[in-house]
């Protein structure tokens, strides 16, 4: 169902969706209990994500009713649900992974997913912002 090969242009597959279209979701907050060292498993922490959904929006566009497009509402709700639920993952790459798979199969109108995960208090002995992952699957 997912991969990272191309499509014909114009679509998803050519990392510019329909001409661009994109339903983004920008700063998403949640906690959750992941990470790899001990101490990570003890209590949750603050992540944050950046979500790009590539889709044809000229049906909303035209429309102007939400049925014709991905309520994004929903799609911050299964983000965070995956985030702050009881399954507990090692690597940030996992746990992106798991947040893009939900949503790509949450909507078949959705043909590309882009997840920007980030831990806003990795356990670094190094100042640090933050540390994270960005991961892309295609329909």
């Amino acid at each position: 169902m997912t991969g990272t090969s191309g499509s014909s242009p114009g679509t998803a597959g050519d990392g510019e969706g329909y001409r661009g279209d994109r339903i983004q979701l920008r700063g998403l907050r949640a906690s959750g209990v992941h990470g790899v060292l001990p101490e990570e498993k003890e209590w949750a922490q603050p992540f944050e994500l950046d979500l790009d959904l590539a889709m044809d929006l000229s049906v909303a566009a035209g429309s102007d009713r939400l049925s014709d497009t991905v309520d994004y509402a929903d799609v911050a709700d299964r983000a965070v649900g995956i985030v702050s639920g009881a399954r507990s993952f090692d690597l940030l790459e996992a746990l992106a992974g798991a947040v893009t798979e939900a949503i790509l199969s949450s909507d078949r109108r959705i043909d590309t997913v882009t997840v920007h995960l980030r831990k806003l208090l990795p356990p670094m002995d190094v100042e640090i912002a933050t540390v994270g992952v960005r991961i892309t699957r295609h329909r």
